[in-house]
């Protein structure tokens, strides 16, 4: 049996939580919350990100089924689709905007003697990342193909 933390929590001992903390406060952000906080909607989201959920059932079925794992991962209960879809919609959004060029501006100087780094007066675009998925798909399915 493993006693130790798990992958995600410790991702999440990197990423500073006072920042999330500072744009709540600055949004008021966890007004009118009972049980779900703004930092348990970004971790919730976070989760979500890693095995590729795409929707709200999709999100609410892999963390059922880590149900037993979600207090060592740092999300507080479970998680219902209606509270997932609630926060999601009437959050403001410039709390996890803000939050992005927090870690952005923690990131940058960690990248900025690498040789594929771009000058920091350069533009940045960020890619979807399904058309990604979705290119290595045909890329791996030609390749079968050539094969055959």
């Amino acid at each position: 049996m493993n006693f130790g933390r798990t992958v995600f929590a410790q991702l999440l001992a990197e990423i500073p939580h006072k920042e999330l903390q500072k744009g709540v406060a600055r949004y008021n952000g966890d007004r009118y919350l009972k049980k779900f906080s703004c930092w348990d909607q970004y971790l919730t989201m976070a989760f979500a990100q890693l095995p590729y959920r795409e929707s709200l059932r999709d999100i609410e079925s892999c963390l059922y089924s880590m149900r037993g794992k979600l207090y060592h991962m740092g999300i507080r209960g479970s998680v219902a689709r209606s509270t997932l879809a609630e926060a999601n919609e009437n959050r403001d959004w410039r709390i996890l905007a803000d939050f992005a060029q927090a870690l952005i501006a923690m990131a940058r100087p960690l990248h900025a003697t690498d040789p594929l780094a771009v000058d920091p007066g350069q533009s940045l675009y960020a890619l979807d990342a399904t058309t990604i998925d979705l290119c290595l798909w045909f890329i791996l399915l030609r390749k079968i193909l050539i094969r055959l």
